[in-house]
């Protein structure tokens, strides 16, 4: 029996293989980016369209020096940077977005760090923006303990709006603080602790404190959960919680259906403010039986403080892909690097959650790395920021440049 023709098979997997990206690399060190105005120490980054004109925009925060919050805004091709806080604050990694004051724009939240007690919301004066006029700030939380390392905005209480979720370092635990029906005058927000205790920090190399924050439907059931450190935790009456561990150590989290059908979610941990396995957990049977969450690592090597790690479809497949990256240097002067070859990778999905890893970068720190479309191209960038590597600094990677996302090609008819 004569062999098929090669050819049409070969045209039709050229046609299904995705289409490589070429990245454009933007850098405040070659000044295509402005220079954060801060120091050297950055600490979160937060993506919003604060000026709602669809594009998305990034928040840099700081300490060390004045100033504290710093917007960088894009149009056309030219970013500006505006400064939100020019005041001194000792701000902490982390930072969440959302209308607090249902006024039609995005407000943000950052927390202090652990030499001090306070969470706080800034008022965007959208549309009337002038840089000569700082935000007005307003208070969450006043009174210790402190270092507040990540927030999230989610409606995990199903009342319509959602509420504040955010760590408090020090006092070990995790608040829920729904919004004040006025949030200009009332200080502080009545918040419930919903979690306490160890979450896999300070064993073996792991961090010396709980991080990490993600909201997501794990069971399938149609509502969101939240997942903090190396716990799932089900809302089930009130502001009560049903706490599942999920790995032994935590660090940043994310979760993700990266087998469309599967029921349960599967959960992504990278260590970060310490070092150990990128790791992927899978429950095939009862989410909340702790024996049933089985995890495998994702990476040929340990990464050195994974402090960032995101989800999205990097290459338009139809399949979430995993970003994650590690710090350069951690420790809080400039130079020298602490991790001359950091590394951060890309991590491509098949559609059935097996990962292909690539590396993406050798040599520069990430810290607090996001993807996300930030020239509105329909396509997911990447952010860097890093904490004290080189800094201040900014770098933006373009995927594919500015212009339409490419989608994956038609397979050629018979």
């Amino acid at each position: 029996m004569p062999r098929p023709p090669l050819l049409p098979f070969l045209l039709l997997a050229a046609a299904l293989a995705p289409a490589q990206i070429r990245w454009t690399h933007l850098s405040s060190s070659t000044s295509q980016l402005p220079t954060p105005a801060g120091s050297h120490q950055q600490t979160g980054s937060l993506i919003a369209d604060l000026n709602r004109d669809g594009t998305n925009d990034i928040v840099l925060s700081f300490r060390l020096h004045a100033p504290a919050l710093a917007w960088f805004h894009r149009t056309g091709s030219t970013w500006t940077q505006t400064i939100i806080e020019p005041a001194f604050l000792p701000l902490e990694a982390g930072g969440a977005a959302h209308d607090i004051d249902r006024d039609g724009d995005l407000d943000i939240v950052f927390g202090a760090d652990a030499s001090a007690h306070q969470l706080w919301w800034w008022e965007n004066p959208a549309p009337h923006f002038d840089p000569a006029i700082p935000w007005t700030r307003r208070l969450i939380k006043h009174a210790p303990p402190n270092q507040h390392h990540d927030q999230l905005f989610a409606d995990l209480l199903r009342t319509g709006r959602p509420q504040l979720v955010f760590w408090n370092q020090r006092a070990r635990a995790l608040y829920l603080a729904p919004i004040p029906s006025d949030p200009k005058t009332t200080s502080p927000w009545p918040a419930t602790a919903i979690f306490s205790g160890h979450t896999g920090e300070g064993t073996q190399r792991a961090a010396a404190y709980a991080e990490g924050l993600d909201a997501a439907d794990v069971d399938g059931d149609g509502r969101l959960d939240l997942l903090a450190g190396n716990y799932w935790l089900r809302h089930t009456a009130g502001t009560h919680f049903e706490a599942t561990r999920i790995a032994p150590t935590g660090g940043r989290i994310r979760a993700a259906r990266f087998r469309p059908r599967s029921r349960n979610a599967q959960i992504v941990i990278a260590p970060g403010d310490g070092s150990g396995p990128l790791m992927l957990y899978e429950c095939n049977g009862n989410p909340r039986e702790e024996a049933c969450w089985q995890g495998r690592n994702l990476l040929s090597q340990d990464m050195i403080h994974g402090h960032t790690l995101d989800i999205g479809d990097v290459n338009n497949d139809g399949h979430l892909d995993i970003f994650a990256a590690e710090m350069a240097k951690w420790t809080r002067t400039p130079a020298p690097a602490d991790h001359p070859e950091a590394k951060s990778w890309i991590l491509f999905n098949d559609g059935k959650a097996n990962f292909r890893p690539e590396v993406f970068t050798t040599g520069p720190g990430w810290h607090e790395g996001r993807l996300a479309d930030l020239d509105n191209d329909g396509d997911l960038d990447l952010l860097n920021k890093p904490y004290t590597w080189q800094a201040p600094r900014l770098d933006i990677y373009l995927n594919n440049g500015t212009g339409p996302a490419q989608r994956p090609r038609k397979p050629p008819r018979n």
